[in-house]
């Protein structure tokens, strides 16, 4: 299984665009064939060293992230999400 792991920093942080960013996001959930599973969470500590959401998604293999990364429903989401955040930090691993 592969896990794909990624925090945002929104650039405004207000309520409008953490709603939008987040149901941006779990839009995905059953539009792309080779997105096994979606969790999107919200930072409740607000550290100066937290992002403000997380995405979580499995695939079964490299080749679905790959899928995933140039699906056509997936792109409208990363422009959005690049539209509405400074930054993001992302993980891709291999697990068991």
């Amino acid at each position: 299984m592969v896990k794909h792991i990624v925090m945002f920093k929104l650039k405004e942080k207000t309520s409008e665009n953490m709603d939008h960013a987040v149901s941006t996001l779990r839009s995905l959930e059953g539009k792309v064939e080779s997105l096994r599973y979606i969790e999107v969470g919200v930072d409740f500590k607000e550290s100066e060293r937290s992002y403000d959401f997380v995405l979580t998604t499995h695939f079964d293999d490299k080749e679905g992230l790959t899928a995933y990364a140039e699906h056509p429903n997936h792109l409208p989401v990363l422009e959005t999400m690049r539209n509405l955040c400074s930054g993001s930090i992302v993980v891709d691993y291999v697990t068991e």
